[in-house]
């Protein structure tokens, strides 16, 4: 099997990753184009005494490390690029990597640590870390879409755990934009197939029409959401999810959005 056919089935998760760290699609996804650049520019330098999926991640670990700009992004850098970089400045940038890796991406601890280039025990620190300071950075009102009753009742604790507000469940595409337009939430977390057939995306469509706000969408078929050739979500949930990745998805969507509250 050629390196190609070996990191197929990775590039999905390793866009949906890439998106999460930089908190858009478009930036994210250009890393990722970066990373198999180098790939195919240099394949003999691709780790091969590791796990393909590793040796991606390390690849694309090394394209972030050197091409990261931290700080304000200059003139033509939007108000919102801006206030993110900020934000960024405020906190380590491999306690951010750290938590994405292991709560979204499954990595555990240990290959966490190869990928970041740091010992094994200072992982769940970072983790630690990051949580701690995200967690005090940002709160919201959060707007659920979701018609599987044990699944929303999950998520909504998860939410108010984490010390947001949540303005409402929604089950249908039409619920959703009702309870939206009535209670505007700060977040909007999203299934994507619904109670009576109706799309999640397509609620989520209706209301950004009105107003911006973050969406994480909530999804059994990621793979058809992170292809890299449309406009596709930013922030991703695969169904079954742990806790632990609904907590770090909802706190890198919300540190990455201008509109949130700081904590007190």
């Amino acid at each position: 099997m050629s390196l190609g056919q070996q990191l197929a089935p990775h590039l999905p998760f390793l866009r949906r990753y890439s998106r999460a760290l930089t908190g858009s699609q478009g930036q994210g996804d250009q890393y990722v184009r970066a990373t198999l650049e180098a790939i195919v520019a240099a394949p003999a330098e691709f780790p091969r005494d590791v796990d393909p999926r590793l040796g991606l991640y390390r690849t694309f670990q090394v394209i972030w490390g050197s091409a990261h700009i931290e700080g304000p992004l200059g003139g033509d850098a939007s108000e919102h690029e801006n206030i993110a970089r900020a934000r960024l400045a405020r906190m380590t940038p491999l306690s951010r990597q750290a938590l994405l890796l292991t709560a979204m991406e499954g990595f555990t601890p240990e290959d966490a640590a190869f990928l970041i280039d740091v010992d094994a025990d200072e992982v769940e620190e970072l983790v630690a870390e990051a949580m701690t300071e995200i967690e005090k950075q940002t709160r919201a009102r959060v707007l659920i879409i979701e018609d599987e009753p044990i699944i929303a009742m999950d998520v909504e604790t998860i939410v108010r755990d984490l010390g947001h507000e949540v303005t409402g469940v929604a089950v249908t595409r039409d619920e959703a934009v009702a309870l939206a337009m009535e209670d505007r939430p700060g977040l909007v977390l999203a299934d994507i197939q619904l109670a009576d057939d109706s799309s999640g995306i397509d609620a989520v469509k209706d209301i950004l029409a009105e107003f911006q706000v973050p969406v994480i969408f909530i999804t059994a078929f990621p793979e058809r959401l992170l292809t890299g050739e449309r406009p596709e979500p930013t922030f991703l949930i695969t169904k079954p999810f742990q806790r632990s990745t609904v907590k770090a998805a909802i706190s890198q969507a919300l540190f990455f959005d201008q509109s949130t509250v700081p904590a007190e």
